[in-house]
């Protein structure tokens, strides 16, 4: 009688061709990446929830927010360079984790690596996207006579 056992599934992947991968040069970056997690969390919370008391605790609420109460918190560079600072955090930490959701499931090399590719190429779109608008944004263009807020100077 032979004893034949059946491995786990995904046992020993480290051993399978299939799964190989060169772990010794990727550690230094994991840990990065794993201590970036934590730290951008902490900060994340801390700017969200600041962020949100300012935008829906503060003043009449939600009912404040439209174009206006947007063009007079971005006439501040302080909340230009908050929002700036949470778009980045956030993106890159969303970018991060799913980076690992894709290393973790992804069998294929190649399927990895278009998966990886096409997070990277929208996260970079989003994030340069999202820094034009914070920094571009002008509530009273030149030569626009309909529609303007209250606060933009009659021409």
């Amino acid at each position: 009688m032979s004893s034949n056992v059946i491995a786990s599934p995904r046992s020993n992947s480290a051993q399978s061709p299939q799964y190989k991968r060169n772990k010794s040069a990727h550690s230094s970056f994991e840990m990065t990446a794993w201590l970036f997690m934590r730290v951008s969390g902490v900060v994340l919370v801390v700017l969200i929830f600041g962020h949100l008391f300012v935008n829906l605790m503060l003043g009449d609420g939600i009912h404040a927010i439209d174009f206006g109460f947007v063009a007079g918190k971005w006439s501040s560079p302080f909340w230009q360079w908050w929002d700036l600072v949470m778009l980045w955090l956030a993106m890159l930490h969303g970018t991060n984790g799913v980076r690992t959701i894709i290393n973790d499931y992804a069998e294929r090399n190649g399927t990895r690596m278009t998966l990886k590719t096409v997070l990277y190429a929208a996260a970079v779109v989003i994030i340069v996207l999202g820094t034009l608008v914070i920094f571009t944004f002008d509530p009273c263009p030149a030569g626009a006579v309909i529609d303007l807020p209250s606060f933009c100077p009659v021409p």
